[in-house]
């Protein structure tokens, strides 16, 4: 695997973490660069998506970078049978850096196997989502002035939910404190609940989206329940509705909340929260563009300078 390469969270040390947060505060100060010149970036999205794609394609673009790749697989020549080891070799001919959304579990890990291109994951399956945590990351120290000792309550589709799964990883070195609200069908995965076990992290799961969550919580992470990972229908329709934040359930939240969320939203969280200032989710997807150029810049071995992280309760 190319070391530049981000498959998990994982990849990343407590200290690199906090350097490419410091670098996307500089590109938040000064977006449009021209360093990528002469460099081109594939977008290899086998699986649907509006925000990663594009947040990762500006980025390259307001770099001074070139994009090729697609967004629906059926149009390229997987629909005829090549495998994505041919894919990947064949696009890797072209680029510096590929970036890649897959709907199977490992798939990026697989791909850094086959190329010594450098690859970032933008989400396999219901695995990773590895640039999606460094925007959270970025936006819960925007809002909080911090990362360490926070309550963090996840809500939702815990089992599937590959962005709530990397950011477990991502905080183990800043001692959280984390609420699991999920019903038994949707519940978080053994696997991440004796990560946090193993890194000392408190943790307790809930079936009720209580106000006394809701009231002792800095964050409030809610998530789509995701049709496309059902093969039963009717488990999703069981499922889909049981969460859902309105905007009088946070009168007793404390002043420093805000209400993330990966997007797109479905029901989860009604249009009346919208116009609260504890509402974050669309600021989240802004700073998403900031994250990820300092992520291309890290795979691309492009050293970028760091900017103080005094940034608290900003909007």
């Amino acid at each position: 695997m190319n070391s530049s390469s981000l498959v998990s969270i994982s990849d990343l040390s407590k200290e690199e973490i906090m350097r490419l947060l410091a670098q996307a505060r500089h590109f938040e100060l000064n977006p449009n660069q021209k360093i990528l010149d002469g460099k081109v970036v594939a977008t290899l999205f086998f699986e649907p998506s509006t925000r990663t794609r594009l947040s990762f394609e500006t980025a390259v673009n307001r770099l001074g970078g070139r994009v090729i790749g697609f967004s629906d697989a059926s149009s390229t020549s997987t629909s005829k049978g090549e495998t994505l080891k041919d894919t990947i070799k064949m696009v890797s001919n072209y680029v510096d850096l590929i970036v890649m959304r897959h709907f199977l579990e490992g798939a990026s890990r697989y791909a850094t196997e086959v190329t010594d291109v450098p690859v970032i994951n933008a989400g396999d399956g219901a695995n990773q989502h590895p640039s999606q945590t460094m925007l959270d990351l970025y936006s819960i120290y925007k809002t909080q002035g911090r990362l360490d000792n926070l309550t963090i309550t996840l809500v939702g589709d815990l089992k599937y939910g590959r962005t709530v799964h990397s950011l477990i990883m991502a905080m183990r070195y800043f001692n959280p404190t984390f609420r699991f609200v999920a019903c038994d069908e949707l519940k978080m995965p053994e696997e991440y609940k004796e990560v946090c076990r193993q890194n000392g992290i408190k943790y307790t799961e809930h079936k009720e989206f209580s106000k006394e969550v809701i009231d002792t919580s800095d964050i409030i992470y809610m998530t789509r329940v995701q049709r496309e990972r059902f093969a039963d229908l009717m488990e999703y329709e069981k499922v889909k509705d049981l969460y859902t934040l309105h905007n009088a359930m946070l009168d007793g939240a404390r002043d420093n909340l805000r209400i993330l969320h990966p997007l797109p939203r479905v029901n989860e969280i009604n249009p009346d929260v919208d116009d609260n200032p504890k509402a974050y989710y669309f600021q989240q997807a802004q700073n998403g563009l900031y994250a990820r150029q300092a992520l291309i810049c890290r795979s691309l071995g492009i050293d970028i300078p760091q900017e103080p992280l005094s940034i608290s309760n900003q909007k």
